[in-house]
Formats: C-alpha cells, structure tokens, sequence
C-alpha cells in the first residue's frame, strides 16, 4: 500500500513554493515524522515530514520544481521501512541493544521557526524519566518549548547541551531501556560533523541563482536551511545586511573604567528579547508610522462595570474587566474606518473583512501578542474568557505559535504598569495599534462647570501608507464616543 505525500498548507497568501532539497531518495526506508524535503517559498521555508513509516517510493516533483499547495511531491509504501535515518546515524553503545532506545528530536516548532535554543535540562544523564515527562526546555524566537520524554526509560546521552542552538530536526537526547554511561566522545564529535557538513550540503536552487546574479560568495551567507544550507531568503537577508554592516562596526561601545566594568553584567539576550528588538525596529524602518491622540471619560463604563460585575462573574465564571469594552469599542470603530485592520502587501491593500484582535501581554521574558480571532463576532463574556486563558498562558510561556499570528488590529495597555501616555509601536504587517494608559481623576469642564472625572489618554499609532489622518482621529472619536456612552455599542451607532 502507497501514501501519497503532498504539499502542506504555505501559510496566508503562500500559493506556490519551490522544491528545494530531497533528504531521501527512491528505496530509501523513512520513518514517521521524518523529513523528507524541504519546500522553499517567497516567505518561509518548510520541511515535508513522513506521514508514514515504510520506503521511499517515487518521487514525483524533482529539486527546483514549482509546486502548488496541495500538489503530490511522493509517495511511500507503507511497513517497508522499520527504522528512523536519525537513529542509524547515531548507533547505540554496544551494550545497548537498538530497540531498547528512543531518540527525543526537536517537536514541531511552529510556522516559519527553523531553530531555538536549549534553555534548561531538567534532568541528566543517568536519571529515571517517565513518559511524557518534561525533559527540557527549548527557546525560540518566539515561545518556549517543553520536550517531554517519548517513552519511559533512562536518559542514556544528551547530544544537545545547554546554549545549543539546533534545527528543527535535530536531535536532542536517547532514552535507553536501561542505565547507560553517556559516551563523552559523541558530543564534542556531532558539532564539528554538523559545521562541516554545512560547507558540503547542497543549498536551494533559487539561493545558487540568486548568490550568482548578485555576485557574492557562498561564505558571506548564513544559511537557515537544514545542516547549514542556504535559501533564497538568507541571500536577501546578507545583501540587506551588507550596507548596515559598516555603521555597526564604526559604532563600538565606549571604553569602559575598570573599576566600573568589574561592577557590570553582562547577560545574552534571551532569543525572544532579540526577535522583539528586531521587529520593533524594522517596524518602524518599513512603516510611515504616525501617532494620534485623545482622551476618554471612563465614567460610564466604570459604572456600569460596578453595577453587573457580580452578576457577570457568577453567570459567565469569568471577572468584568476594561478590556472586553475596549475591544468591543475597536471592533466598532474599525467597521467605520476599514483601513486601519488592512495591510499592505507589495502594491496591493488587503482589507480584511474579520478582526483578529491581537491583545498584548507582558511576561517575565518580554512582551507577546496572542490573538483573539474573530473578536468581532464574540460576546463580552467570551472576550474576557479568552483574553483571560491567553494572559494566563502567555504568563506561563505555553502559548502556541498559531496562537500569536494573524492578528489584523492590536491594543496595548501600558495603564496596568501607571503609564499615563505612550505612543505604540505597530505589530507588523498591521496598520494600527491602539495604546491604553492608565485611568486618572482630573478636572474637566463639563456644561460650564469643573468637575473631576476618571480620564484615560488614548493613541493611536497607524501607518501613514494606508491610514490617513482623518481616519485615524475617526477611529479615536468612535472608540471615545462608544466607551463614554456603551449603549451605543447596542444600538451600533
């Protein structure tokens, strides 16, 4: 019996990729999960793994075919194939029959991650682990990971310390049947054999063809493929990075006094604290970004939240907070001004006709943004649920990565830290993201009379590109207008 392998889903508006490299050729056994091919596309790469155990049957669309989402690129005759490649290649200790152990790899990463960080081993060499039992941890760009044991057994080697940086296929640790002495040859042998490797590895048509138009060597590029290989967006990546180089160089750090250097510390930033910087600042290198702003009287909404907080946690088992008003305020407000929950991609405006509100949380390593989808269909109460499951997970670094993408609108609440004005910075590819600030009695001038009243400061960040000035003061006034009188809100004025 035959399995046919296809082209997996591409990710949003990714239609067509480009067969970069086969892992496996025909009569070659495969195991589940295994790779066996990388797909290159104008965005991301990503690797095709086995659905099945069996043989390599035929390969259908060669090295350097286009490909649609979908299309058939192999196929696998089942129960012809008993072990995994990545076993073979790491042999067991003698005294260790092969079936008694279990390779622990990389899981699944996310869309678009090729690599993380091993951050803690929770146990060592040597030590009892049960199945599923949490083994280590790993750090991404993005989320941190927990590995949990594949089956019980004891963890015979460890082939990725601490600090390694690995792929998405590597592989980590073996579990032995029984107690096993870790062989201290095979660590320090797999990192050479891996950096080596990368000088031999055959990189992605489209990077070949792009390094020789471009004239650059294959040396001045990092390569984010398997085992070092190179793709057609590391050469875009080394030819952007190239005339930047020069000002960072020119630029070191000031000589420091030696009685004040042995006062400092210095600590590597954590992968997501340095995802974070990067976004941030190409956020701000890409989008004409501008800021607005305004205030708001939260005196109704405080009262009405006074008034049926108690009966909204005991019907809904969640507590009445700001934040279910001010994503009903958004969703709002964005029906009238659609071009700030659009996008641009290339010359074109994407409008989209949903809001995923993206609602940001900090966290002990650094600010994420998980997503609220469809926000604009949901009721007070399953806003505040979801905005109080995700705060939670954020918090306890579980969220996953589709968790954290396809947001079209963002808020951010600096107020819940007392900061009284800010001006966001965009979450790209979105066009608007609106800043809270901290709630404040102060005195306004109400009918001819000074009367103290709750105020918030509201801002609006936008990009320029798409939104235009009478846009984004419209989008404030109707957040201000639906939070300052909610019932407009039902009556959807």
């Amino acid at each position: 019996m035959s399995t046919e392998i296809r082209v997996p889903t591409l990710g949003e508006s990714v239609t067509e990729a480009t067969v970069a490299t086969w892992f496996k050729k025909p009569g070659d056994a495969v195991a589940v999960d295994e790779m066996l091919c990388e797909l290159e596309t104008d965005k991301v790469t990503v690797e095709v793994p086995a659905t099945v155990a069996g043989q390599m049957g035929e390969i259908i669309a060669a090295e350097g075919e286009t490909v649609g989402v979908d299309a058939l690129l192999a196929t696998i005759v089942e129960g012809s194939g008993k072990a995994a490649s990545p076993k073979a290649k790491a042999a067991p200790a003698a005294d260790t029959p092969s079936e008694a152990s279990v390779d622990v790899m990389v899981p699944t990463l996310g869309e678009s991650v090729t690599e993380a960080t091993v951050s803690t081993w929770f146990k060592k060499v040597g030590d009892t682990v049960a199945q599923d039992e949490m083994l280590c941890e790993l750090e991404t760009d993005k989320v941190s990971v927990e590995v949990p044991a594949p089956a019980a057994g004891v963890l015979s080697e460890i082939t990725a310390p601490e600090g390694t940086t690995v792929d998405a296929s590597a592989k980590l640790a073996v579990i032995g049947g029984a107690a096993a002495s870790a062989s201290p040859a095979d660590a320090p042998a797999t990192a050479p054999a891996a950096s080596a490797g990368g000088k031999d590895v055959e990189d992605a048509p489209s990077a070949k063809k792009a390094m020789a138009e471009a004239g650059i060597s294959r040396d001045a590029v990092a390569g984010s493929g398997r085992d070092g290989r190179i793709m057609k967006d590391d050469v875009a990546k080394a030819l952007s990075a190239a005339p930047t180089a020069a000002p960072v160089a020119a630029a070191p750090r000031a000589p420091v006094p030696a009685d004040d250097a042995a006062r400092e510390e210095r600590v590597k930033m954590t992968r997501l604290r340095q995802t974070i910087a990067k976004r941030l600042k190409d956020s701000q290198n890409t989008a004409a970004m501008l800021t607005t702003y305004n205030e708001v009287d939260m005196t109704e909404v405080m009262a009405l939240r006074k008034e049926y907080k108690d009966l909204f946690e005991k019907k809904h088992g969640v507590k009445l907070g700001f934040m279910s008003f001010f994503t009903k305020a958004c969703c709002h407000a964005l029906q009238e001004v659609p071009e700030v929950n659009a996008e641009i991609d290339g010359t074109d405006i994407v409008y989209k006709k949903f809001v995923h509100m993206g609602i940001a949380a900090g966290t002990p390593t650094g600010l994420v943004v998980p997503v609220i989808r469809d926000a604009d269909a949901m009721s007070f109460a399953d806003i505040e649920k979801a905005i109080a499951e995700k705060g939670k997970r954020a918090r306890d670094g579980k969220l996953s990565m589709a968790e954290m993408q396809g947001g079209t609108f963002t808020i951010s609440n600096g107020g819940v830290y007392g900061s009284l004005m800010s001006s966001p910075i965009l979450n790209p590819p979105q066009s608007g993201i609106l800043g809270m600030h901290k709630i404040q009695d102060r005195p306004m001038a109400i009918n001819g009379q000074v009367v103290i009243r709750p105020m918030m400061y509201l801002a609006l960040s936008y990009d320029h590109r798409i939104v235009d000035g009478k846009g984004a003061v419209t989008f404030l006034v109707r957040v201000k207008e639906a939070l300052e009188d909610p019932r407009r809100l039902l009556m959807d004025l």
